[in-house]
């Protein structure tokens, strides 16, 4: 085997470079200031990301990451133009009820919904999360971004930190399902 042959089968087996996947990916919109976006890769196949995105057993078991706020009601219609809906319970006995509607839905790598809360205003159209998943064999880039501009610089930086603990606790599920350790 040539040289040649042995580098490209060993960038195969690597998979694309950075450069490449975010070449490839489609852009995530994002004005300044008014965002967020964070990026894991994690040790599942696109297919499995993506299911613990759309089915609500796989859902609720990392939203919320690993506090104390299990997710006590959850619907997911994940269509273009289907709802999804969830209520977490606190510790308090409270409750924090989200809602929106799946606007993009393009299986196995991409999300696009809409993200409300009950301090949302009726009219508003919320803020937009968009969830890209690159495939990269037996593990899967994970990029998300919630913007829109409705939120204070100091409310995305929360929501930031939240969201931070939520892909914690899937990349902790994740490997706990392929039996590797959690980074």
């Amino acid at each position: 085997m040539s040289d040649r042959a042995s580098e490209a089968e060993a960038k195969a087996h690597r998979g694309p470079s950075p450069k490449a996947i975010q070449e490839d990916a489609p852009p995530i919109p994002k004005a300044p200031g008014q965002g967020i976006s964070l990026a894991r890769v994690l040790d599942a196949p696109r297919a499995r990301v993506y299911r613990a995105w759309t089915t609500p057993e796989d859902f609720a078991r990392w939203f919320g990451g690993r506090l104390e706020v299990p997710v006590e009601r959850l619907t997911m219609d994940v269509r273009p133009g289907g709802r999804w809906s969830l209520v977490m319970r606190t510790p308090d006995g409270g409750h924090l009820p989200f809602f929106g509607v799946y606007q993009e839905v393009a299986e196995p790598e991409r999300l696009v919904f809409s993200l409300k809360d009950t301090t949302s205003a009726e009219e508003s159209t919320g803020e937009i999360v968009t969830l890209l998943l690159t495939d990269l064999g037996d593990r899967t880039e994970m990029v998300f971004h919630q913007g829109g501009g409705h939120l204070s610089a100091e409310e995305y930086r929360r929501s930031e930190e939240g969201w931070a603990g939520f892909f914690d606790r899937l990349a902790d599920l994740l490997a706990e399902e392929n039996g590797t350790p959690s980074p």
